[in-house]
């Protein structure tokens, strides 16, 4: 049997949003190695390169002019400034990777998210993951032995924030067992990919089974 030609899609954009401590980055980074068609989106920042990372790979490492012509020609489909850094998503690698139909994975908080949304709302798919309770939360963030009490605290005080914007996603899934939560995200992700607003090369495909003859 010969080989099945796919009709061209253009690829989506994967958002994942959670609290600190709720599970996206372990998503993230699951999908990141276990998905193929998938690129984890790379964001410059301003902020001096640590040792342990990698240009265009943990960040685009840029200096300050070069990231203020990027915001003021609107090629961020998000930024936002921290302790004195920008940090943004260039769109132009993104754009690039769609057309390609390449799928592109987020790891971002709310407000990163709504403005890409304000930006290109037909090529998202937002997915937040909440945490099934908020002693769980807590118990998540001590078992990390990463933070200092009083950080888990400020985390536990800004969880609710971002909790409260649950309903500006698309999907939410409750985060109770990660296997599952896992392959909630990964099921999404295969239904959008199916979209008829996505397969852009549909059309011709269609035309052509109606054209062939059938001896």
């Amino acid at each position: 049997m010969a080989d099945l030609i796919r009709p061209a899609r253009r690829g989506l954009m994967l958002i994942l949003s959670s609290p600190s401590g709720a599970g996206k980055s372990t998503l993230t980074r699951t999908l990141s190695q276990k998905e193929t068609n998938l690129d984890l989106s790379v964001s410059v920042t301003t902020r001096p390169k640590r040792a342990s990372e990698i240009d265009g790979v943990h960040y685009h490492f840029i200096d300050r002019p070069a990231f203020d012509t990027l915001r003021e020609h609107d090629d961020l489909l998000e930024s936002a400034e921290v302790h004195g850094n920008g940090y943004g998503t260039p769109r132009k690698p993104v754009e690039a990777a769609l057309k390609a139909g390449r799928d592109v994975l987020f790891d971002i908080d709310y407000q990163g998210t709504q403005q890409i949304l304000e930006k290109a709302r037909e090529d998202v798919v937002a997915i937040f993951i909440l945490p099934p309770s908020m002693a769980e939360l807590r118990s998540r963030l001590v078992r990390r032995a990463e933070d200092a009490p009083e950080v888990i605290a400020k985390r536990l005080a800004n969880a609710r924030d971002e909790i409260a914007r649950w309903s500006v996603y698309d999907y939410v899934i409750v985060n109770d067992d990660l296997g599952a939560a896992y392959e909630s995200v990964r099921a999404i992700l295969t239904a959008e990919r199916q979209k008829r607003a996505r397969a852009i090369g549909m059309a011709a495909f269609v035309d052509k089974l109606l054209g062939e003859q059938i001896a």
